[in-house]
Parts: C-alpha cells; sequence; structure tokens
C-alpha cells in the first residue's frame, strides 16, 4: 500500500515560545489564538512534527493544518517553512496569528502582507519562506511603558488581571479572523475584525 501525504489547503500558525513559563506573556497570545482556534474546531494541537506541535482540521471542506513551531520565537520561521515545504504551500496559504505592541490590548488587526516592523518572529518567517506575502493577525498587547523599558523584558512579561479580561474574547476574535481570511479573504477579514472596540 502507497503511502499518502495527508494535503493541506491553509497552514496557520500561531507564534510563542515553548514552555510553561511563557505561557502567559505577551509574546504567546499568538500560541493562544491557534489554541482558541483548535479548540473551535475540536482538534488538539500536540502531534510533533515540522519543529513544532500541529493538528489537522478541516474547515468548510478546506483543509488545515495548525501550527506552533518550539523553536523559540526569533526561529519561528524553520517551523514554519517545514510545514509549507512539506505541503507544497505558497507564502499566500500560510497565516500567521502573533502578538503586535504597536497595537492597544484589545486590537486586532487582519494585514495581506508587509515588513516585520521590529517582530523577530515575523522577521525569520520572512527570512525563511523569501517573502513577506502572507496573510496576518495581529493582536494587540500594548506600547512599553517608557521608552527606556526594554523591549525583549516588555513581550516576555505578563499581562494585568484587566488585560487578561479584554483579552479572552479578542483571542477568540483572532481565530475567527484567520477562518475569515480563508473563507472570505483579507479585505472581508480586515472590515470586519480592524475596526473593532474592546
Amino acid at each position: 500500500m502507497l503511502f499518502r501525504k495527508p494535503s493541506c489547503d491553509w497552514l496557520i500558525a500561531g507564534l510563542g515560545n515553548p514552555g510553561e513559563n511563557y505561557a502567559k506573556t505577551r509574546h504567546n497570545v499568538g500560541f493562544r489564538a491557534v489554541d482558541a482556534l483548535a479548540q473551535k474546531l475540536h482538534v488538539k494541537i500536540d502531534r510533533a512534527k515540522f519543529r513544532g506541535l500541529y493538528a489537522q482540521a478541516s474547515y468548510k471542506g478546506q483543509k488545515l493544518i495548525l501550527l506552533k513551531p518550539q523553536t523559540f520565537m526569533n526561529l519561528s520561521g524553520l517551523s514554519v517553512m517545514d510545514a509549507a515545504r512539506y505541503f507544497k504551500l505558497p507564502p499566500e496559504r500560510i497565516i500567521l496569528l502573533f502578538d503586535d505592541v504597536s497595537l492597544d490590548v484589545g486590537r486586532l488587526r487582519v494585514r495581506a502582507d508587509g515588513s516585520a516592523g521590529g517582530h523577530n518572529g515575523i522577521k525569520s518567517v520572512i527570512g525563511a519562506l523569501n517573502s513577506q506575502s502572507f496573510p496576518r493577525v495581529k493582536l494587540g498587547v500594548g506600547a512599553k511603558p517608557h521608552p527606556d523599558f526594554e523591549l525583549a523584558d516588555w513581550v516576555l512579561s505578563s499581562f494585568t488581571k484587566d488585560e487578561e479580561k479584554i483579552l479572552k474574547p479578542v483571542v477568540e476574535d483572532a481565530a475567527e479572523a484567520a477562518l475569515t481570511v480563508i473563507e472570505a479573504g483579507v479585505p472581508a477579514a480586515a472590515a470586519k475584525f480592524n475596526g473593532r472596540q474592546p
């Protein structure tokens, strides 16, 4: 019997750092969003491959791979590239969910492409795919409290209790935004989610 590689229409990767001590940090909202998506699609992201953890799911006839790179944030591109190559997916079929310090907590921004904007995880993905033409759902984690604050320390800090309350529905919205990109395209997802107030 010939082994047939599972097919895939979309790869959805949430970015973050592996390990319990990073789970609730600002940098890990991408992991939380892709976990919310897995819950929505009734799958568990627990299979090891592509230098990450993944799950297979389907949505309205589309076959999806949900991925959580385990390479640590700054090398996220290696994991995304492994999965993209395996399933022969172009960048336009790869949706990334990740944190953005230029957006307030509670805000989302859906975009079709763009630069890394200082985000090392996205920089790694752009370098690995040799493209920045992948859709993304950015989750606001708030700006540094003052200019002298180290950015690395800020993104590795935890949310406050009040921020966590705001964040919960936004993580759900980010998962929904990824599905809207698949179903209706980036402009429709942007129109629906980019102006929403927390």
